[in-house]
């Protein structure tokens, strides 16, 4: 017995300890300190991307495709603090205001019942009945906050044509009392009849598509842009960061100013893209917008509208 006291000591130390280790974790948000540190991180390693790119701002913008996969990633510094962005984009019927940017987008409505889910109606670049139009149920979820990280998840099980895991994640990063690192993935999975359908398209109305990243060399001297699916996830990736952009942007007017300076904002930037994002004129654009916006308002002052 009088050897088993100095070990039955220890082993209550070391419970004692294991616990109050357990319970300092425990305080600590999931994934925090591993996604925090890995976006300062990140920003680290692109100092230079960040500095000197076609973009002509500090922007950095990647793609990829893998095992029925499509991911676009795009990594910018904007000169806003971190308490103002985080704030901002911390609710869920805000996020209607930053898609229905997005010319694709023709509703998005809000709820905040058991789930908080974004029912949005993606269609065509032109105006259209929202019968015509695919429904996303995006379920939104604030997955981090704290004091100087932010992570946000906007996910679909399913889309048309048999693409599923649609994912638009945004990481936002403070890094002083004036500036915030942005991070925008958006991603989906696609099989064989998305697959056709997207070839389909990038052999006739699609074909002269291009992307971001610069794969090559003319013989003139211009770059060669990306072509075919990567293309495709970077434009709609490009096209769901300045949406979110203007809308930030927006954020210092009246807020019976904010509207018209997010709409101007979201075309001002596509415009400075034009090789990869113009579509509509100026004008065609705002028209469709206000249409579609007015139509978004009714139907949220109706909860019984379908």
């Amino acid at each position: 017995m009088t050897h088993q006291a100095p070990l039955a000591g220890h082993m209550s130390r070391f419970t004692w300890l294991r616990w109050l280790l357990l319970s300092i974790l425990a305080c600590i948000p999931l994934g925090y300190a591993q996604d925090a540190q890995t976006l300062k991180a990140r920003y680290v390693a692109l100092q230079e991307q960040l500095t000197n790119n076609p973009f002509q701002r500090p922007l950095y913008l990647e793609s990829r495709e893998a095992q029925n996969n499509l991911t676009g990633d795009i990594y910018a510094l904007t000169e806003q603090p971190y308490a103002v962005v985080s704030s901002a984009l911390q609710g869920i019927d805000q996020w209607c205001d930053i898609l229905i940017l997005h010319l694709n987008v023709k509703n998005c409505r809000a709820s905040s019942e058991a789930e908080h889910t974004l029912s949005v109606d993606i269609g065509r670049k032109s105006d259209e009945s929202l019968s015509d139009t695919y429904r996303f149920d995006f379920l939104y979820q604030v997955v981090v906050a704290t004091p100087d990280y932010l992570r946000i998840m906007l996910s679909a099980p399913q889309g048309p044509l048999g693409t599923s895991h649609y994912r638009i994640e945004l990481e936002v990063l403070g890094l002083d009392a004036q500036r915030s690192f942005l991070h925008l993935s958006y991603s989906y999975d696609y099989g064989m009849a998305a697959r056709m359908a997207m070839q389909s398209y990038l052999a006739t109305s699609g074909r002269n598509k291009v992307g971001f990243s610069i794969v090559g060399q003319a013989a003139d001297g211009q770059p060669v842009y990306i072509k075919g699916m990567r293309g495709v996830v970077e434009r709609n990736s490009m096209r769901y960061y300045l949406a979110l952009e203007a809308y930030l942007g927006a954020l210092s007017k009246p807020e019976s100013q904010q509207l018209e300076k997010r709409l101007s904002d979201w075309y001002a930037g596509i415009e400075r893209y034009p090789r990869q994002l113009h579509e509509l004129e100026r004008s065609e654009y705002l028209a469709m917008k206000h249409k579609e916006i007015q139509r978004q308002q009714n139907m949220s002052a109706t909860p019984t509208a379908q």
